[in-house]
């Protein structure tokens, strides 16, 4: 079953509406968007006919045609690595979050949200590890394994003063992990 938006995506995102241009155009004084290029656009870079664009496309279209285009990709070699699983993220989150730089650049006042939403998810993980295992530490990492693993050699080391420098590791790891370890 397939549930359409109530507005087509190019409402929700592109641009502003007729009214809104008429109160921008209002403000400034211009009596059109045509009156306003003319006067901040240069002649010279201007194009005097319209763009040979093809008919917009709606989200779903927009969406399918770029799979059916990465549909052709050959993968060769992928290098997300083993031990990665799919999930379903559903696409508010998505498109909110991971699709939008805003939420994760430096340059927002988001990044420190974020930073401090993952640390807090991250003591709050190690704490009821630690307390389910009577560890005195716990290396809980809500990063890929490798990185997990590397954390956890950190500590043993650690805790050893660099008199052990030896690591057992039980089952059958990925490759990815025991370069990390190795290395």
């Amino acid at each position: 079953m397939t549930v359409e938006a109530p507005y087509p995506f190019s409402a929700r995102h592109i641009g502003p509406a007729t009214n809104d241009i008429r109160a921008m155009l209002a403000t400034i004084g211009v009596p059109s968007v045509e009156t306003l290029i003319s006067q901040a656009v240069p002649r010279s870079i201007r194009l005097d006919q319209p763009l040979a664009l093809p008919a917009p496309a709606s989200e779903a279209e927009a969406l399918a045609e770029l799979s059916a285009m990465m549909a052709k990709n050959t993968v060769l070699k992928s290098f997300i690595g083993a031990g990665y699983h799919g999930v379903h993220v559903p696409p508010v989150i998505q498109r909110n979050l991971f699709e939008n730089p805003a939420w994760y650049t430096a340059y927002t006042p988001y990044q420190a949200e974020i930073s401090q939403g993952r640390l807090e998810m991250l003591f709050n993980f190690q704490t009821l590890v630690a307390e389910l295992t009577g560890l005195p530490v716990a290396s809980a990492s809500l990063l890929d394994e490798a990185t997990a693993v590397a954390e956890a050699v950190g500590i043993a080391l650690r805790h050893h003063r660099d008199k052990r420098t030896k690591v057992a590791l039980a089952g059958t790891p990925h490759p990815q992990t025991l370069d990390v370890v190795r290395t």
